[in-house]
């Protein structure tokens, strides 16, 4: 008899810790997830939470569509990932991506920050370079970076509850990496 195996552990416990987050936010505290799992629009110096607020924020989600819609991507796409790059480093890119999206958010948007799409896009974007060759860009990045990022930037026009710099900052976070990490074959 085959047996279920944890085969992704910062993947997998990241996604129980959000659904978690959002089931304790929605029977036990109501109000947990805007205190600890939201950056929030003005930031103190002093206060330490705070400053745990620029990478918490990633496990808080406003509703179960924005959760599972979050989730989707991360569970496609995080386990071949952390695979290729090993959970050491597929737990470093998340939390840069979370703290740099936390501290664009501080710096240049009068607004709260929820949720864990700056991590989505970070995976999509580094899921689009997991096969550079030496010398070259891959057509993949090329195509994935213009459609995700590019309707990111027309997106950043409207007037919506979606932080599209977190899209963009993730993005760029994950080409960083992928370009770093990257054994050019």
């Amino acid at each position: 008899m085959k047996r279920i195996q944890y085969n992704s552990p910062v993947i997998l416990t990241f996604s129980i810790i959000v659904v978690a987050v959002h089931l304790v936010d929605l029977t036990l505290t109501p109000g947990l997830t805007l205190n600890y799992f939201m950056v929030r629009p003005a930031m103190s110096l002093y206060n330490p939470v705070d400053f745990l607020r620029l990478v918490s924020h990633v496990f808080g989600h406003s509703n179960w569509q924005h959760l599972f819609g979050n989730l989707t991507y991360v569970l496609l796409l995080g386990p071949i990932l952390e695979e290729k790059y090993g959970s050491l480093a597929m737990l470093l890119m998340m939390a840069v991506t979370a703290l740099s999206t936390g501290v664009m958010n501080v710096l240049l948007f009068p607004s709260g920050l929820l949720g864990a799409s700056g991590i989505v896009f970070m995976l999509i974007i580094l899921a689009s370079v997991v096969d550079i060759r030496h010398g070259s860009i891959p057509l993949t990045f090329v195509l994935i970076a213009g459609i995700f990022i590019g309707a990111e930037i027309v997106k950043a026009f409207r007037t919506d509850n979606v932080s599209q710099m977190a899209h963009i900052v993730g993005g760029a976070v994950g080409a960083f990496f992928g370009f770093r990490f990257a054994h050019p074959s």
